[in-house]
């Protein structure tokens, strides 16, 4: 069982979310699209989104996180790595990784697969606290000191991990937090 598993239940209770307007900008929402919540945990990030897609669809390693977005938000999710989606390419309209990338097993190898399910046309957002950043060093210490595989990687690395993929991507960066904005040719 993983710290994510342990968590599920009270993690909407002790991590404050994202403001979804900001991220409903940067997605370009709203659209009739189909939205993938990638790392999407208890689903919180992706119900405040819903009402501006046409379908979201969260996926996440834990089975736990998941029950929590099924039970608690009505929410399609899919257990799997990000590393290894179970879906054809192109099938989403927008992708979003919330306060999730420096978990995933191996985010060099998300970033293409992340690319290979977006559609033509399409945006990939990553929001991910800037390792730039003091404060954030010191959360990746404290993310060590609890075991967990947690590996940040600077926003300019992800920048070009999604540009190499053949999507012309951006950084932005506000304090402690980035977001790379990619976006897929048609």
């Amino acid at each position: 069982m993983s710290l994510f598993d342990l968590i599920a239940p009270i993690y909407e209770r002790v991590i404050r979310p994202p403001d979804p307007r900001i991220l409903a900008d940067l997605l370009g929402l709203p659209a009739e699209i189909s939205l993938l919540d990638a790392g999407g945990g208890t689903g919180r990030v992706a119900a405040a989104l819903a009402p501006l897609a046409s379908q979201v669809i969260v996926s996440d390693l834990s089975a736990r996180m998941l029950s929590e977005a099924r039970n608690t938000h009505g929410l399609v999710t899919v257990r799997s790595h990000a590393e290894h989606l179970p879906f054809p390419n192109g099938r989403f309209g927008r992708i979003l990784v919330v306060d999730a990338l420096h978990h995933f097993c191996r985010a060099e190898e998300a970033i293409p697969e992340l690319a290979r399910v977006l559609a033509p046309g399409g945006r990939l957002v990553i929001e991910e606290p800037n390792i730039e950043e003091w404060s954030v060093k010191v959360l990746a210490v404290a993310e060590k000191a609890a075991l967990m595989r947690s590996r940040f990687l600077r926003p300019d690395r992800i920048r070009d991990l999604a540009a190499n993929e053949g999507l012309d991507a951006r950084t932005i960066r506000d304090g402690h937090t980035a977001w790379i904005v990619a976006d897929k040719p048609s």
